[in-house]
């Protein structure tokens, strides 16, 4: 059975450059989607967090402002995540896990990982783990932060890969380019990736490179998860 990691941010805010802090979390969409697509393929997957707190959902992505206007997407996303209420209370500790024990790692978006996971480098060598085993790793939207703190050979591991996030126009859409300490598109490409967006924000845009996988924003959650379980389908099949 393929095994998936959630490496899921344990904050609740993000400090932005003058010091205070906004209320955030993990982005519903890009926890609740993959998920659930995983678990629909017969995935096993462990959801954890930085000290095995419970996970802070971003009430900004149940709005329908966040969703196209529509209340609908919001509703869904909140139903699915309040049926797996219990499975991310009990998240496991992400500090002592081992790339061993699992497939692919997965890191959902939301500002939470610009505030833990970027700076994390227990979660950075676990992702360097997984790459010396060349197991997926995979990330959406302001989730390929927790990428950054992964090095090798002096450097970023993934420098002169294609690479793809959240982007600077995307974080001036939502009003946080100039509040913000630094901005995701920047220091991935500071680190030396290959970024990449799409043909226009909020569009869905998905970027594949040797074991990396990225997607560019929340639109990018199923169809990010979609790859992976083609790509993955064969582990399943051999496991069985």
């Amino acid at each position: 059975m393929t095994r998936v990691l959630f490496a899921v941010s344990g904050s609740d805010h993000w400090t932005l450059a003058d010091g205070t802090r906004h209320p955030c979390g993990y982005w519903p969409e890009e926890l609740a989607v993959p998920h659930e697509l995983f678990r629909a393929a017969g995935f096993d997957l462990t959801v954890a967090t930085p000290g095995a707190v419970a996970p802070t959902a971003d009430e900004a992505g149940y709005s329908p402002e966040m969703n196209g206007g529509s209340a609908a997407p919001g509703r869904r996303f909140r139903a699915y995540l309040d049926a797996i209420a219990t499975e991310l209370a009990d998240a496991a500790d992400l500090d002592s896990l081992s790339a061993n024990d699992f497939d692919l790692v997965f890191v959902p978006g939301g500002h939470g990982p610009m505030e833990d996971l970027a700076v994390s480098a227990r979660f950075g060598a676990l992702v360097a783990e997984f790459t010396a085993q060349d197991k997926p790793v995979a990330a959406v939207c302001h989730g390929p932060a927790a990428l950054l703190p992964a090095t090798g050979d002096g450097g970023w591991l993934f420098a002169g890969r294609r690479v793809t996030g959240f982007s600077n126009v995307e974080e001036a859409q939502v009003g946080f380019a100039d509040r913000a300490p630094w901005l995701l598109e920047d220091r991935l490409a500071a680190g030396g990736g290959r970024f990449e967006a799409g043909e226009g924000p909020w569009q869905p845009h998905v970027v594949a490179d040797g074991n990396l996988y990225t997607g560019q924003n929340p639109a990018s959650s199923a169809p990010l998860a979609e790859l992976l379980v083609r790509e993955l389908s064969p582990v399943r099949a051999r496991a069985q």
